[in-house]
């Protein structure tokens, strides 16, 4: 399904609040960037609490596979205590490991790209695995321009996707069901 269609099976005002979220949101991003990766770690630290309930709670309802439900349900009641508990540890914790796991998944995607390269992909896919490796590397050696690069960047695409999402609620179809009702 591609976004198109998902924004067409959407009411037009749907799309039009997530675009506002979208747009404020990257604009906090950009203007006080650490307040609000701090903000955005507590909901999601919150969002671990409330999944883990709900997954041990789920047990009750479907005991397939309760063993694993039991585990991430248990896993994720204490990662959002703690994320909750230590919002400023959380807040750079979460950012250093994306930062970790983006540069390790931009040395192997480089990896790969660069064997594909060899075996007659051409030297267009080398040199994406370059610039990727390159990347990669820069990530796992600059963890902090890393995670400042990855914020600002973040809150580039919540304005431009934001601003687009409200272009797109006011040029819904009109005529269909789920369109604007101006």
């Amino acid at each position: 399904m591609t976004a198109n269609e998902r924004i067409q099976g959407q009411p037009w005002w749907v799309v039009l609040v997530e675009g506002i979220v979208a747009l404020i949101t990257g604009g906090l991003l950009l203007v006080s960037p650490e307040r609000t990766a701090a903000v955005l770690v507590m909901f999601l630290g919150l969002f671990w609490l409330v999944a883990g309930i709900i997954e041990i709670v789920s047990i009750f309802v479907d005991r397939s596979k309760w063993g694993l439900k039991l585990v991430i349900g248990v896993l994720g009641i204490v990662a959002g205590i703690l994320t909750l508990q230590h919002p400023l540890w959380s807040t750079a914790l979460v950012a250093t490991t994306l930062i970790v796991i983006l540069g390790i998944y931009g040395l192997f995607i480089g990896a790969s790209m660069l064997v594909r390269a060899f075996r007659g992909d051409g030297w267009g896919v080398g040199i994406i695995g370059v610039v990727a490796i390159l990347i990669g590397i820069f990530l796992l050696a600059n963890r902090m321009i890393g995670i400042e690069l990855t914020v600002t960047l973040t809150g580039i695409a919540l304005v431009v996707g934001g601003i687009a999402a409200i272009v797109m609620s006011f040029r819904m179809d009109d005529s269909s069901p789920t369109g604007a009702q101006v």
